[in-house]
């Protein structure tokens, strides 16, 4: 009996779901790899100058 109503509040929550729209995902996917690019840009421009500054004391 107690799985019964576990499913079935499931059931319920998984209603209760509000998907965003194929516009919203675009913009949010967009977002998400424009942010990846640039950091992983300012990390590859401070391995590149600490690189620099440890071959210059050393």
């Amino acid at each position: 009996m107690e799985k019964k109503n576990f499913f079935k509040g499931v059931k319920t929550e998984f209603g209760k779901i509000v998907w965003p729209d194929r516009e919203t995902v675009g913009k949010e996917t967009a977002a998400v790899l424009a942010c990846s690019v640039a950091l992983g840009l300012i990390i590859a421009v401070l391995d590149l100058v600490i690189k620099f500054g440890l071959s210059f004391i050393l």
